[in-house]
């Protein structure tokens, strides 16, 4: 099966700077791509490019099937694009706005106006329906400026910095709306620098630096290849007095102290009960054991800090 998003080699160079290098990037069908890198990392850069704002310098890309170079139109068609600097008609109220880029996307007259409604209401904007644009919070124009990206119910959609500005509440309500839009014929990748969201929304991560992608993968590949293997914590509701020459010899970096336990292991199913056994038999009482948590913060500044001592070696 084609891939909705499929780029191989995507180049793209401002005069003397390039922004993005031989990017290789693949979304499928039903899947959330995360896009993370630091500023100027060049993520706008091949967002743009996908959407076909921008042509690529070299390399090919295509977009729910067609090309981002050939058939700009055909891809606009099937793409919902909600830039970080999104821009909207302050003189305008939200059903009129929807409605102007409906037409403007040539939806059915006759199915517009139940299509604003159902997303004025989904984004929470009914009460503010008589404002008129210049009136809205920031996170407000963030949320009509997603639903304006849906309005055309893409197959393809790329977001960058979709809950910018916005309160907890109304980032949540994004969030949600994000995941309920995962379809087996819809491909999303967002662009956030909320790693804690990329995290609980996407199915696979790709992290690029100077425009070059330096690590891929889904969250707990990510962590297993750059962090190593899980590390496990047992707590205890006395000291240990000696009890850790009972544990299994096979625990790797083994960390104590008087109440509790560290160490790693690849199989915890395995050796996790191991473990409980031998200290229930020199009488040590387990309050908790669990796994210490990683998280993509961790994976992020190891790729990048490495990508970066690497860079200075050279």
């Amino acid at each position: 099966m084609q891939p909705m998003i499929d780029a191989v080699g995507l180049t793209k160079e401002f005069d003397t700077l390039t922004a993005v290098k031989d990017l290789n990037l693949r979304v499928a069908e039903g899947e959330i791509l995360a896009l993370l890198g630091p500023n100027g990392a060049g993520k706008t850069t091949t967002i743009r490019m996908l959407a076909s704002i921008l042509q690529p310098t070299s390399g090919l890309a295509t977009v729910a099937g067609f090309d981002v170079g050939t058939q700009p139109e055909q891809v606009r068609r099937n793409v919902g694009l909600l830039t970080e600097h999104h821009g909207l008609y302050t003189r305008m109220r939200s059903a009129d706005y929807l409605t102007y880029f409906g037409q403007i996307y040539g939806l059915d007259r006759r199915l517009l106006p139940g299509r604003v409604d159902h997303l004025i209401a989904t984004f929470d904007l009914d009460s503010s329906r008589q404002l008129r644009l210049g009136q809205y919070s920031r996170g407000m124009r963030q949320k009509l400026a997603l639903a304006r990206a849906l309005l055309h119910d893409p197959s393809v959609l790329l977001l960058d910095e979709p809950t910018s500005a916005m309160d907890p509440a109304s980032a949540r309500l994004v969030r949600q709306s994000i995941s309920d839009l995962r379809s087996s014929r819809r491909a999303i990748v967002v662009c956030t620098h909320n790693l804690a969201e990329a995290e609980g929304l996407a199915d696979r991560i790709a992290i690029i630096r100077q425009g070059q992608l330096i690590a891929s993968g889904s969250p707990p590949e990510l962590k297993q290849a750059l962090l190593g293997d899980p590390i496990m914590e047992v707590r205890t509701a006395s000291d240990l007095n000696g009890a850790l020459s009972s544990l299994p010899p096979e625990l790797a970096e083994l960390q104590s102290g008087d109440r509790w336990i560290r160490y790693r292991t690849h199989d915890p199913a395995h050796l996790n009960p191991r473990v409980l056994r031998a200290l229930d038999r020199v009488g040590v009482e387990v309050v908790t054991l669990s796994e210490v948590g990683r998280t993509l913060e961790d994976v992020y500044l190891e790729v990048v800090g490495h990508a970066e001592r690497q860079a200075g070696a050279a």
